[in-house]
């Protein structure tokens, strides 16, 4: 179990400096994102661009003049290239830059050179608690809008996959609704109920532990679900939490992070391999926490097909 964004880096340092491919790199911000991840020793960096924007920008975001660019001035095929050079093995984590999502997302999923796997892609977001207990982990705030149950499904699964990665046996989930109660009028309550039937059925990762639908009150205290007069396996010990739409997710999350004062980072996943797509709104830290959330999965993921 890791406990901070400490923890992270140095497990992520273990499997040695994890290379980086970034798709449209003229872009300040993003450099200087990957300059802290190298100069902590976690990354290498490929640079796929406008080399006559993005050399320029070097000095300025303090990285060295000979590091590698791949020259490419159109945006969506600098993307395919970025991509490609993920899919072929010459990198192991793509990182978004100065390109619209859609189209960055477009060449992830780009049936030739991208990074298919066939599940939805989801945004994976792990919270540090200023206590230090344990970094808790959010799906899906940042990609899927109002995901139905098939989606929900492969949501969990690539969850599943990544906190396996992180050393987590036997995880513990809460798929969030607003009551426990099952109601056909909350759709939210029918997803949850389906989704640990299918669990309960061992056809869900039988080795975790999962319930719902599950209120978030619930999900955080032992206290609460005894004054419910609920049973619960995990309340006060949730690792991930599965929210319902994207707003429930976003908000939670907006709310630790600027009211809170949790440490942040995400990543997304249900691709072959991590993908960073840092925010400008993102402090400096919260994206270099994303980037080292992204180079412990892909390292400990090389280590395991190894």
């Amino acid at each position: 179990m890791l406990h901070n964004y400490e923890e992270v880096r140095t497990k992520a340092k273990e499997f040695g400096q994890i290379v980086i491919s970034v798709a449209v790199a003229q872009d300040k911000e993003v450099l200087e994102a990957v300059k802290a991840a190298m100069d902590v020793g976690l990354a290498k960096v490929i640079l796929v661009g406008d080399a006559a924007l993005i050399k320029p920008l070097l000095a300025e975001a303090g990285l060295p003049a000979d590091t590698p660019i791949v020259h490419e001035s159109d945006v969506e095929r600098a993307a395919l290239t970025a991509t490609s050079l993920v899919s072929i093995g010459k990198a192991q984590v793509l990182m978004k830059g100065l390109i619209n999502s859609g189209d960055f997302l477009k060449a992830v999923l780009n049936r030739e050179v991208g990074l298919r796997t066939g599940r939805t892609l989801c945004h994976f977001a792990a919270f540090e608690d200023p206590n230090g207990t344990k970094l808790l982990y959010h799906s899906d705030g940042g990609m899927n809008i109002a995901p139905g149950l098939e989606a929900k499904k492969q949501i969990i699964t690539s969850c599943m996959i990544a906190l396996t990665a992180l050393g987590i046996k036997q995880p513990k989930v809460a798929i969030l609704a607003a009551n426990e109660v099952v109601n056909p009028k909350m759709q939210a309550t029918m997803d949850a109920k389906a989704l640990v039937d299918l669990h309960k059925a061992g056809e869900l990762f039988p080795e975790s532990i999962i319930e719902g639908p599950i209120a978030m009150d619930v999900a955080l205290s032992p206290e609460a679900a005894k004054h419910k007069g609920l049973i619960s396996k995990i309340a006060g010990d949730v690792d991930l939490f599965i929210f319902p739409t994207i707003e429930a997710g976003n908000l939670t999350a907006k709310a630790l992070i600027y009211y809170a004062k949790f440490k942040n980072s995400g990543v997304i996943l249900g691709a072959t391999h991590p993908i960073v797509m840092v925010s400008r709104s993102d402090h400096a830290e919260s994206k270099l926490n994303s980037i080292a959330l992204a180079c412990l999965l892909a390292g400990r993921a090389a280590n395991l097909n190894s």
